[in-house]
């Protein structure tokens, strides 16, 4: 602890400032007024307790990323996975995938096969249609319900504008094309706005062609062949032949491609009524799965195939906002529908079965928010609904003679896959006075689960169909303190918990490997909901009117945190999966874990030049009755599990990032825009890595992964409406990957760009 406090001393003066300051303009009455959304209608961020994080439109179009998951990692405050080019897991706060919620235009976005491991489903929204995005730190469940146990990251898309000249209708837009050199990136865009008196349509389309990524050349001196991919498995005259990679610095299929269309409508019945509806498609065509491709089996490639199919999400609602009708302020009310798809094909080396599963989920859902304001009060009532269900199927296709047979495991169970989530909530904000503010608020959510095996015969389970009802009472309490235009205190306490879905409970497949042990994770019927319970305090205070320190820390308690654990599977500690010998685990509910850690920030600006940096840490144990050399939950006549053996261990927590941040000096002076930022991470030792979690040592070195930083340059000149991009990322070319990683990060990257406007 006391060298881990040195650190935050040392550190106190490094940062986070998303929004931009224009040159000239006073720090402190620009942050007073940044408005965000996350509390379901807007607020002065100035009166939130929670951490909460804005990135606008005009710096998204700044940053000029490839994707959402890019344009998070780019904040220097969100950590961010990859296990290929087609993909990004955020990490908050130590918590990934299914214990993050995300949120687009006001809907869940989870479902109910939301896994645990690493999930590439941010990159199905497309960031040049972003208005904004917010990042909520720590629990959010009063507001948004299970899975918000790390955060949540809450999109909202750009609505249609009414024209503003009487009597005309008011057509503008967007435009860019964008090249990049390392993965020969094309990518074009386009949104074009009618707007009426009454009317307003928003159109956009964006497509995306990645090719096969090239990692940095500069590889560290004590690992020089670290990620290199020498050589790949290529179909030859129907046979099966691994191919010398011609430049192992390419990451050979690693390439995909990716469409997005966004579609609304506006109509504005009157002062007080508006309608609209929304419509969202994300599609790519197959996405490799790049780190599975580098697996080996007796000294070779083990998979000449395996790619994620077509990932496709659409999403379709309808909203109704209502002013100053009846009691309440705003009444914002939303019923919606998204049906998302998703597969896995993979096919062994020179064997000719290539096997896939594919899931379908369809999710109908509902949301409203009401709001009134009482003199020195404000307060937030609402309920939601989500109703979701799930098909999974499988085949096996012969590549030689392309016959097709359903005899093969699916996924999740077969037969029927139901999960429904139904809260109501209140938020509270009390302005004491100028100096005080109070957050407080309360949830009640009840969750129902139904999972159905209709053919045992490939699992042969002891049992054929999975029950779960939940009930969960969660909240928070918040308060900021303002002794000052330019200073903030705030400290605030939260309670979140994420209900298990089909996911957790059912599923079987293929997790890695510890050591030189390949593993396997089969179903648990009888796991817990998770809780946690977060303790967070913060300051902010700017220094005259052109610097800015904030600094945060937090503590959670994470309880029947959800561990993968050794299992016994039918007697067995270990069963044939895919032809070897695995290491059976399950989810269980360990007895308790805990996280702590903190960030740090400062931004300045002097007449055209601006500063800002930014560093994060986070530390995070569980205790649990799991001793590596034993196995501790034995399956019992009736088909429940119970404890054999209580044999107390402490192990890292899974998913917990190292030491991350950013460091940016820009220079902005009328249509000229230039900066030079750097990325950097720490290393993380392979004693830090869960070895039956989702850490992946297999992908990194055999000491962990090697910090690093990365040197870039950014710049725009604006010619009339036109704007010219160009940058270099990566300017050293360094060979690096990110923390729990199996794909190499771009090596050096020329980005050229041009967008219009009109």
């Amino acid at each position: 602890m006391k060298r881990h406090f040195i650190i935050f001393i040392s550190i106190l003066f490094a940062t986070t400032a998303f929004a931009q300051i224009p040159p000239g303009d006073s720090l402190t009455k620009h942050l007073d007024e940044i408005v965000v959304s996350s509390n379901k209608f807007p607020e002065k961020k100035r009166n939130v307790a929670q951490r909460i994080d804005l990135i606008n439109a005009g710096l998204i179009a700044k940053m000029n990323v490839q994707n959402t998951g890019d344009l998070l990692l780019n904040t220097g405050n969100v950590f961010v996975q990859k296990s290929q080019q087609g993909g990004s897991s955020p990490v908050i706060r130590g918590f990934e995938a299914s214990r993050i919620l995300l949120v687009v235009d006001g809907i869940r976005m989870n479902n109910l096969i939301y896994r645990s491991g690493h999930l590439q489903n941010v990159i199905t929204v497309d960031q040049n249609m972003l208005q904004s995005m917010e990042v909520m730190y720590g629990p959010a469940s009063t507001l948004f319900g299970s899975d918000a146990l790390g955060g949540v990251v809450h999109f909202r898309t750009k609505a249609p504008n009414l024209s503003t000249k009487e009597g005309k209708v008011q057509v503008n837009g967007h435009s860019f094309v964008r090249y990049s050199s390392a993965n020969q990136e094309k990518t074009a865009h386009a949104d074009v706005n009618l707007g009426g008196k009454k009317i307003a349509w928003l159109q956009s389309y964006t497509f995306s062609d990645f090719g096969d990524m090239r990692m940095g050349g500069r590889y560290p001196k004590k690992y020089p062949d670290f990620g290199r991919r020498d050589s790949f498995i290529r179909r030859i005259n129907g046979i099966d032949t691994v191919v010398k990679n011609s430049n192992p610095n390419v990451q050979t299929y690693s390439g995909y491609q990716q469409w997005d269309i966004l579609q609304k409508l506006l109509y504005k019945a009157s002062e007080k009524i508006s309608h609209s509806l929304n419509f969202q498609l994300s599609n790519t065509n197959n996405v490799p799965r790049y780190d599975r491709l580098q697996d080996k089996r007796n000294n070779t490639l083990r998979w000449a195939e395996w790619y994620y199919g077509p990932q496709k999400r659409i999403l379709t609602s309808y909203e109704l906002a209502l002013t100053k009708i009846g009691w309440f302020d705003n009444i914002n009310a939303n019923i919606n529908y998204q049906a998302i798809e998703e597969s896995r094909i993979q096919r062994q080396y020179r064997s000719s079965n290539k096997e896939a599963r594919v899931e379908r989920v369809h999710v109908f859902g509902y949301v409203i928010d009401m709001r009134k304001s009482l003199k020195k009060h404000e307060i937030t009532i609402g309920t939601d609904g989500q109703f979701n269900s799930l098909r999974s199927d499988g085949s096996i296709t012969n590549v030689n003679t392309g016959s097709v047979t359903k005899l093969i495991d699916t996924r999740y169970p077969n037969g029927k896959n139901k999960m429904n989530n139904l809260g109501v909530f209140a938020q509270h904000t009390y302005k004491l006075n100028k100096k005080i503010v109070l957050n407080d608020g309360l949830r009640l959510q009840h969750s129902t689960l139904f999972s159905s095996i209709a053919d045992n015969s490939f699992r042969q389970l002891p049992y054929t169909e999975i029950h779960q009802k939940n009930t969960a009472i969660t909240g928070n309490a918040g308060l900021v303190f303002l002794p000052g235009v330019s200073t903030k205190l705030s400290t605030h306490f939260s309670a979140g918990f994420r209900v298990p879905n089909v996911d957790d409970l059912a599923k079987i497949f293929e997790s890695g490997t510890s050591g030189t042990v390949r593993q396997v994770v089969v179903p648990n019927p009888n796991i817990k909901p998770e809780r946690t319970y977060n303790f967070d305090i913060g300051i902010s205070h700017s220094l005259g009117k052109k610097v800015r320190l904030e600094a945060s820390g937090f503590y959670t308690l994470f309880r029947d945190a959800l561990v993968k654990a050794p299992f016994l599977y039918n007697g067995q500690d270990s069963i044939l999966y895919n032809g070897v010998k695995s290491q059976v685990l399950a989810n269980v509910n360990a007895n308790k874990a805990y996280l702590y850690g903190f960030s740090a920030s400062v931004f300045a600006a002097i007449n055209y030049f601006s500063f800002s940096s930014t560093i994060n840490y986070t530390y995070g144990r569980f205790e649990t009755d799991i001793n590596k050399n034993t196995t501790i939950y034995e399956q019992q006549p009736n088909g429940s599990y119970a404890l054999v053996s209580k044999n107390v261990s402490s192990k890292p927590l899974d998913h917990i990032p190292p030491v991350f941040g950013k460091t940016s000096i820009s220079y902005q002076k009328a249509k000229l825009m230039a900066e030079v930022f750097f990325l950097y991470n720490g290393w993380k030792k392979l004693d830090q890595y869960n070895p039956d979690g989702e850490d992946n040592p297999q992908y990194a070195t055999p000491d962990g992964m090697p910090s690093w930083y990365t040197i870039n340059w950014r710049s725009s000149y604006l010619i009339k409406k036109t704007t010219l991009q160009f940058a270099v990322e990566n300017l050293l070319d360094r060979n690096y990957r990110y923390f729990a990683s199996g794909f190499s990060a771009p090596g050096r990257n020329f980005i050229f760009s041009v967008r219009v406007a009109f």
